[in-house]
């Protein structure tokens, strides 16, 4: 009997087991129902504002095509008219001299030349056709890269031009002069007055802007590097000491290490699934949705997702790694502006 009971409360207890799961996997199955509603909705969207931005374009290029063609054929039939009042003068100025060549008096011809030369006088323009050709290469070339240049301005987000905040970088960093590079400098450290914003044992350095809502998209090339961090920090994050660069302490980065490993800064550290060496890297922050998404920048295909609520203002963060004196990972890391 007593065996009995305890298989019994077994079963009981798988039966608990299997009903939370079971119960997990309904939510589970309610939530990506709903999550893939909502997907469409935001894909449907997405597509239908480009659509609508073509549809404008296209129908400003026909309208400018048109008023290209009517002032073009304006101006040919306004020239063709004044060419024909002109041609008729010269077949009339003509006939008149044939005439006159006619005549068996030799002083009445010439005589009549002279009348005639009076009266034709002002009548004969210069007959040298210059016209506009009509502006086909406008509509010509490369249409369609024209056409996405002219989208390029209300397609939103698109690559940021961030800026790192001197600031905040650590002494051995080197700073381009516009500050969208940064280097590891093996040579002396930098005499900087210290601060606070300084960070002074983690090689890093903070973006001059600081996000506390809205939609923000930039790249960063790491291309030739063996070593970086890039992502985000709170604005209020220590920036002494050595730091733990995880969630917990107000830091969302991914990290290549150890010369072609990449992995999320999570606690415990999650890999990630490269399967080439990332070149560029693509941050993408919806503050409000409580998200932050890596890309490879090149294709755009996923790497990492971190959903959060965000206590406070964010910061991009960037870490070009230590290079060595062998010359692995010198190269510097570079915000990726596109300019159109």
């Amino acid at each position: 009997q007593r065996e009995l009971k305890e298989q019994l409360q077994g079963l009981q207890e798988s039966e608990r087991g299997h009903t939370e799961a079971l119960h997990l996997l309904k939510r589970q199955l309610a939530e990506t129902k709903s999550s893939a509603k909502s997907l469409r909705v935001t894909i449907g969207e997405a597509f239908e504002r480009l659509h609508r931005l073509l549809r404008e374009r296209q129908k400003a290029m026909l309208e400018e095509l048109e008023a290209d063609t009517a002032r073009t054929l304006t101006d040919i039939e306004q020239k063709i008219q004044r060419y024909s009042q002109q041609l008729r003068r010269v077949q009339e100025g003509s006939q008149i001299l044939q005439e006159r060549l006619a005549e068996a008096d030799k002083h009445a011809f010439l005589a009549g030349v002279a009348s005639l030369s009076e009266r034709l006088k002002g009548k004969i323009h210069e007959t040298n056709l210059t016209y506009e050709d009509f502006p086909t290469s406008k509509y010509m070339g490369p249409l369609q890269y024209t056409i996405w240049k002219s989208l390029f301005q209300d397609i939103h987000p698109v690559p940021a031009a961030l800026t790192l905040d001197p600031g905040t970088a650590h002494h051995r960093l080197i700073l381009s002069d516009d500050c969208t590079i940064v280097a590891y400098g093996n040579l002396h450290p930098q005499p900087l007055q210290d601060s606070p914003k300084r960070f002074d044992v983690e090689v890093s350095v903070l973006g001059s802007e600081a996000f506390g809502a809205g939609v923000h998209y930039w790249e960063v090339v790491v291309s030739e590097k063996t070593q970086w961090m890039i992502g985000l920090a709170h604005e209020a994050v220590t920036r002494k000491g050595s730091i733990q660069i995880q969630p917990s302490r107000g830091f969302y980065c991914i990290v290549m290490h150890d010369g072609n490993q990449y992995s999320a800064c999570t606690e415990p550290w999650t890999r990630l699934n490269v399967k080439s060496k990332l070149e560029k890297v693509g941050v993408f922050l919806d503050y409000d949705k409580g998200l932050l998404i890596f890309y490879n920048a090149d294709d755009m295909s996923w790497l990492y997702t971190f959903r959060e609520k965000f206590p406070g203002k964010l910061c991009s963060y960037f870490s070009p790694g230590q290079s060595h004196a062998n010359g692995k990972n010198v190269q510097p890391l570079r915000i990726n502006t596109v300019r159109i």
